[in-house]
């Protein structure tokens, strides 16, 4: 009997645990179902409220004219943090394309306007052509999402004043197509570059030489950064000044200005060679001579050769090795004509530049080394080793000889057109130089005079 006492009362405390625990458990499920339909409850309160909102703004909106939509609305100012890109981008594009399509926006933007105005009279149907403060805002930058940027727009090149940093000018100048066929047809081009301290002098002259071949040159000046002299919109000089620096003889400034010239020059992809003048530079042929001259040559125009003696390999510096060795030293003029590869070249080069920058002092002159050396390590196989800039040095000194107007000459100009001989494309010619220096500005005018005839400008 106490076994069997002791066995019931084992079973009912079982049964009351079990009991506890159903419970436990019932009570933890119906607290669950109660916070997820007090979560599904303030849900729905918040959805069906801003529904509701919503929708009345929606049914009040039309309601409103656009002169109390712009008296209750502040105007509208892109946030200085987010710039409208379009602004920026719809200045790569052409006018008619600009036009053409914001006048279809502006079209369905007024449009919209007119559907939306309330017509309660006859008056009201009228449509009447609103003013600046009466037009909404926002449609002028929605006239901007619709330009588009084709290749050409991509690729046309900058003004000629901007405000890249030297570091920044090199590095975008120093791009390289992985392409080389292009998408389109596209005329090549003769960079001129003049190297100067102020005006071009013999403008007038070079203005005769460009007449009537626009879209076969480009035009790049530097002069020092102090010259503010003006140029008439009419000229071929006018706004094609680049950044420069101050450049002193004999310095490495002087190659600082070249490379800069350059890069400016890389910057439209349609320049295919490039000739670097100074302002007492003249052209001994008229354009189509030298265009074709410079466009069909299967080789470079740097002069470089070597020269013993205090101003050719005495100008060394054994601290330029191991990157330049005496025998690698060269000399030769700093005017050249070259093709695209070759200034890509020039204007990424950060193994020997810097040699010369650290090395070569004033009396070292790099502007008669840098180049020569240069070309002679790396690309000699395609240089020709002869400039096409004719100049005298037979009297000696640190300058050649300067021509004033009574030296100017027919037989003279002829001289320096025919009378020396070279090589061109592998073959014996004597028209060895296309341009001339030093000619003064008094001589300008027997050249105007000369050049109509003589070198068959115009």
């Amino acid at each position: 009997m106490k076994n069997k006492e002791q066995q019931d009362k084992s079973a009912s405390s079982y049964l009351k645990l079990f009991s506890a625990q159903l419970d436990l458990l019932s009570f933890i499920s119906h607290a669950l179902v109660f916070g997820c339909g007090l979560l599904i409850g303030i849900s729905l309160i918040f959805f069906v409220k801003n529904f509701s909102l919503t929708n009345f703004q929606i049914q009040q909106f039309p309601l409103l004219s656009s002169n109390s939509l712009m008296m209750r609305s502040p105007p509208f100012s892109p946030s200085p943090e987010f710039p409208p890109i379009s602004s920026n981008i719809s200045l790569l594009i052409s006018n008619n394309q600009t036009k053409n399509e914001s006048g279809y926006v502006e079209e369905l933007v007024s449009h919209h306007q007119i559907s939306d105005t309330p017509c309660s009279s006859k008056e009201n149907n009228q449509t009447k052509p609103s003013s600046d403060d009466d037009s909404p805002l926002i449609s002028k930058r929605v006239t901007t999402n619709f330009t588009r940027i084709g290749l050409r727009e991509f690729l046309e090149p900058p003004m000629a004043m901007h405000d890249m940093s030297d570091e920044e000018l090199l590095w975008r100048a120093s791009m390289v197509h992985m392409v080389r066929k292009l998408p389109f047809k596209q005329t090549p081009k003769v960079a001129f570059m003049f190297l100067t301290k102020g005006a071009v002098l013999l403008a007038p002259l070079w203005e005769r030489f460009f007449k009537g071949n626009e879209g076969l040159y480009s035009i790049y000046v530097h002069s020092h950064p102090s010259f503010d002299g003006t140029v008439p919109e009419s000229s071929v000089f006018h706004g094609r000044n680049i950044p420069s620096k101050e450049v002193k003889w004999g310095e490495n400034s002087m190659i600082e200005a070249e490379r800069r010239l350059l890069a400016n020059a890389l910057l439209d992809y349609s320049n295919q060679r490039f000739v670097l003048l100074s302002e007492s530079c003249i052209p001994l042929f008229n354009f189509s001579t030298i265009y074709t001259y410079l466009m069909d040559s299967t080789e470079t125009f740097v002069e470089a050769y070597d020269l013993p003696g205090d101003v050719g390999r005495g100008r060394y510096s054994p601290k330029m090795r191991p990157q330049i060795t005496l025998s690698q030293w060269r000399k030769g003029s700093q005017w050249f004509q070259i093709n695209r590869f070759l200034a890509l070249q020039i204007v990424s080069d950060d193994r020997y530049f810097p040699v010369f920058q650290k090395h070569c002092k004033p009396s070292c002159y790099s502007d008669e080394h840098y180049l020569p050396t240069f070309v002679s390590i790396k690309f000699w196989k395609k240089n020709s080793n002869r400039t096409l800039t004719w100049v005298d040095w037979k009297k000696g000194g640190a300058h050649p000889s300067r021509y004033n107007r009574y030296d100017v000459t027919y037989e003279f100009l002829n001289k320096l057109r025919y009378g020396s001989s070279c090589e061109y494309n592998g073959h014996a010619t004597n028209v060895c130089h296309l341009f001339a220096r030093k000619f003064t500005p008094h001589a300008l005018d027997r050249l105007l005079r000369f050049a109509p005839k003589l070198m068959q400008f115009n």
